[in-house]
């Protein structure tokens, strides 16, 4: 009988988070700078003929795709920070501890900051392809760069701490190579440079939001086959080889699961942080359960609630001014994190 309960209150627990997707994901769509009434934004999301052009321009080209982006974001974000604290077995891990956001970084640096060299965003355009192409590209390139190098680290370390102080070294010299690119560049490129680390939601549309749901979609498929092999890691490596979990292959797999997850928000919407830590650790609340077909589903929902509602307060209803994503998930992340620290429970989780 408890098993049962125990399901269908989570069943309840994943039903009530799903509503308050939808409801999130109305609202992102419904308030804004430009304030346009609900039953009219209502009848544009069903379709239905005769609405305002210009209200039907907003909602279509921009809040629609925006709100899709800030679902995909949610969902990469947060289940790629769920696979690695465990497989570092640490509740503050994320995947900026490999290096792949600060690889990604590193790309559109390349890009950005590259005024008065050969590959000017000026003489870009002039060859048909779009800037935001070209930055997404250089974002990718260079999270996958990353991604290639720790694999090929990983197989050489067999120690997940080790492991983890690789990660790290790694993104900190990728940063310093950023930092000292910056100090060296033009003024308005470094600008333009550091609002596209505040993050956005908003620059995806078109084939480029179908592109960054596709790579989500697989790194998310890759994650949940990969459930037992995370349920395995989280006991340790000893575990994992008695129930058959090489652990290298299974570190391989989480790494190029993340890479995939991070490195394409990341290229696409620029660094997001704090979802990928404060998520899982919610997850792990609300559900109380360290099995991953279920985390990982709630990391989902979560994640995508916590990134509309984030995108919804960043747009201050009825001001001209939209705030950074960025801004908005460090102020709601970073007092999360804290509980985390403070919460021995959440810890203790991983042994």
């Amino acid at each position: 009988m408890m098993p049962s309960r125990t399901l269908s209150h989570r069943g309840l627990k994943l039903a009530a988070l799903f509503l308050l997707l939808l409801l999130a994901f109305f609202l992102d769509i419904a308030l804004g700078p430009v304030r346009i009434p609900l039953p009219a934004v209502g009848r544009i999301i069903l379709s239905f003929p005769g609405q305002d052009s210009s209200w039907q321009y907003i909602v279509d080209q921009i809040r629609i795709p925006k709100a899709f982006t800030a679902v995909i974001a949610g969902c990469g974000l947060s289940v790629s920070g769920l696979q690695m604290q465990t497989l570092f077995r640490n509740p503050l891990a994320e995947s900026s501890v490999l290096g792949v956001t600060a690889g990604a970084s590193l790309g559109v640096a390349a890009v950005m900051l590259a005024g008065g060299n050969i590959a000017t965003l000026y003489t870009i355009r002039e060859l048909g392809i779009s800037g935001s192409w070209l930055i997404t590209i250089a974002g990718c390139l260079g999270a996958a760069g990353i991604m290639l190098l720790v694999v090929v680290v990983s197989k050489t370390v067999r120690n997940n701490v080790m492991m983890l102080i690789v990660g790290v070294m790694i993104g900190t010299i990728t940063l310093s190579v950023i930092n000292i690119w910056q100090y060296f560049s033009a003024p308005e490129l470094v600008k333009d440079y550091l609002l596209w680390t505040f993050g956005s939601l908003g620059g995806v549309t078109g084939s480029q939001l179908y592109i960054l749901g596709t790579v989500t979609l697989a790194g998310l498929i890759l994650s949940f086959l990969s459930s037992k092999m995370l349920d395995a890691l989280l006991l340790g490596e000893n575990y994992a080889r008695s129930m058959g979990v090489t652990a290298q292959r299974a570190r391989i797999i989480i790494i190029c699961s993340t890479s995939l997850l991070a490195g394409s928000i990341t290229a696409f919407c620029g660094p997001i942080g704090f979802i990928g830590i404060a998520v899982p650790q919610m997850a792990r609340s609300i559900f109380s359960t360290s099995s991953h077909r279920i985390l990982i589903p709630g990391c989902c929902l979560i994640g995508t609630v916590l990134m509309l509602l984030c995108d919804v307060i960043g747009q201050l209803p009825g001001s001209q001014t939209i705030l950074p994503i960025n801004i908005i998930t460090s102020l709601i992340g970073a007092p999360a994190v804290i509980w985390i620290v403070l919460s021995k429970n959440n810890i203790n989780i991983y042994g």
